[in-house]
């Protein structure tokens, strides 16, 4: 049985909305454009789309993130590194557009679209007994994935961290985070049938083994 949609549930539309909204803007101002006559090179103002999305401050739409302002999204946020590696270039912190949503942080390039970062949101309800999870790093994701972008879930904290990445960016992004995760906050068993809060604390599972 599907879970019910509450307040705090994966605003899934939304996460994936803060990558591929400067994609869909940048579709409906090249249509503008045809519409309004050949005024200029497309390839130019392709170029000038793209950097516009790429450069200043990233607006992000607010979600509900239930955890947002828990010590284990601060203890995530406060291990964060400074960069992240995509493809070997480094990725550094991106500001984010005031008002800016609780326990967000985001990075980027003029080259690259934006890898986000949000922390304390609702159960994904894609996560269940079958779902393929991935172990990377220490730390275990669901991926729910989009054209263009994918979104990895952090199913074995305390709180959902989830991280939204290009399907260009490589797996240095996932990868770093990864242990970030796995560095601030103790493992738990995934809830694999939506178990609401409070109704049976989550199995702490060992974590995974390194060489």
């Amino acid at each position: 049985m599907p879970d019910k949609p509450t307040d705090n549930a994966f605003p899934r539309p939304l996460v994936i909305l803060a990558v591929g909204l400067p994609l869909l803007l940048a579709g409906a101002v090249g249509a503008i454009g045809l519409l309004a006559g050949p005024a200029e090179d497309p390839g130019q103002r392709q170029e000038e789309i793209t950097t516009a999305r790429r450069t200043g401050p990233l607006a992000l739409p607010p979600v509900p993130a239930p955890g947002a302002s828990t010590p284990e999204c601060r203890a995530v946020l406060d291990g964060l590194p400074a960069e992240l590696t995509s493809n070997s270039a480094k990725l550094p912190r991106r500001q984010l557009a005031e008002p800016a949503p609780v326990s967000t942080v985001a990075w980027g390039s003029p080259q690259v679209d934006p890898v986000v970062l949000r922390c304390g949101l609702g159960r994904p309800s894609e996560l269940n007994q079958a779902s393929p999870l991935l172990v990377v790093g220490g730390a275990t994701w669901l991926e729910i994935a989009e054209p263009g972008v994918s979104t990895w879930v952090a199913v074995d904290r305390p709180v959902y961290v989830v991280l939204t990445v290009p399907k260009d960016a490589g797996t240095g992004p996932l990868q770093e985070v990864s242990a970030t995760i796995a560095k601030a906050l103790p493992p738990r068993s995934p809830d694999l049938v939506g178990i609401p809060p409070g109704q049976g604390p989550p199995h702490s599972i060992p974590p995974t083994p390194t060489r």
